[in-house]
């Protein structure tokens, strides 16, 4: 049963993610630097303090006593992250929601779920699952399996991708989804991004102590109740506040290289629908972690966790992909192609479970 909560977490925190997006797109007027940091204040700094104190009333003090070094530590893996979920909406906006998203965060489960079990293997800690429990044991194995499984359903999506690049060409067809489909470009920004946007399940795991702290606090109010839903929230803040470092400083940079400060007070665009809309978008995509901790928290298990989160946000994606009319213009072998991609991912996912369910 746990497994099963855990599941349905990440497929609220997936669709947050899958879909925070969309309300960018009802921004009119504004360069994308200017709603990309409108909707990042949301995301990075007004609502994970507000989701923190909520949740975890002390948290803090919490981060007050947490030692300077796991601090700035988790504040690093913030920034690193916060360069590939800059680099997420070049991406998006070269690519589209639906291929941007399946190669970003196809590079992003791996590395998010691999790495932190190797780097338990030589640094073991208590709880903490190392690469040889996921070789030695059967549910490990069954999750590994759906890690290879989703990395096939990237790789036919990305297939897609480029299929669709042939097709437009071919057709000269023009798409009407405000995207600017600019392959090379789009790939390129998008591998920096898979990479390093799995810093932020590194960031988890080095301010765990964090997270630890406001969940034995809430066990010793709560006791027999199992472990705290919301323990990670503390931990966002530092994490968050990172990525908000990066983006601020290259969108400001934007701003004044393509003169588009005036976009924040421009009379001539809707501006109180585009804040509204952009702080639509941020906070969205904020409950994607927020939904991810409670996950977190059910199946005890990180990199699973992890690719479950992520297969769960190129489902939705993609699915919003089709209905934004991303692939019009394109060959029914390209169509099928795609499908047959976000199909794959739908298998992952149950394998994945499956696994979860063979570890509880």
């Amino acid at each position: 049963m746990q497994a099963l909560l855990g599941v349905i977490f990440h497929f609220v925190g997936g669709f947050a993610s899958g879909s925070f997006y969309i309300p960018y797109k009802q921004v009119k007027g504004w360069a994308w630097e200017s709603y990309w940091i409108v909707g990042g204040l949301f995301s990075w700094l007004i609502v994970p303090p507000l989701a923190a104190y909520l949740t975890i009333p002390d948290f803090t003090e919490i981060i007050a006593h947490t030692n300077d070094g796991v601090l700035f530590i988790t504040y690093l893996f913030g920034v690193l992250w916060g360069i590939g979920g800059l680099t997420y909406g070049l991406g998006v906006r070269y690519l589209g929601v639906s291929l941007g998203s399946s190669i970003i965060l196809g590079l992003c489960s791996v590395f998010g779920a691999l790495i932190p079990s190797v780097y338990y293997q030589y640094a073991p800690k208590p709880g903490k699952d190392t690469i040889s429990d996921l070789f030695t044991n059967s549910w490990g194995q069954m999750v590994l399996l759906g890690l290879l499984v989703c990395v096939i359903g990237i790789v036919i999506c990305g297939k897609a991708g480029a299929m669709k690049d042939n097709d437009l060409k071919k057709s000269g067809y023009i798409p009407d989804d405000k995207t600017e489909f600019k392959i090379g470009l789009g790939l390129t920004v998008s591998i920096i991004s898979g990479i390093l946007s799995a810093c932020f399940a590194f960031g988890i795991d080095a301010g765990k102590i964090m997270a630890e702290d406001a969940n034995e606090l809430w066990k010793a109010v709560n006791p027999g109740q199992g472990e705290f839903l919301f323990q990670n929230n503390v931990t966002y803040v530092i994490i968050l506040l990172g990525g908000l470092t990066t983006n601020l400083i290259w969108c400001m940079i934007l701003n004044a290289r393509n003169k588009t400060f005036c976009n924040y007070t421009d009379s001539s665009t809707p501006l109180l629908n585009n804040y509204i809309f952009s702080a639509l978008a941020g906070t969205t995509w904020f409950m994607q972690f927020f939904f991810y901790g409670m996950g977190e928290s059910k199946l005890g298990n990180g990199p699973s966790s992890w690719i479950l989160h992520m297969a769960f946000i190129i489902l939705v994606a993609n699915s919003w992909g089709l209905i934004l009319k991303e692939w019009n213009g394109i060959s029914r072998k390209t169509l099928r192609t795609i499908i047959t991609g976000i199909l794959v991912i739908v298998l992952s996912v149950l394998i994945v479970g499956y696994g979860n369910y063979l570890r509880e």
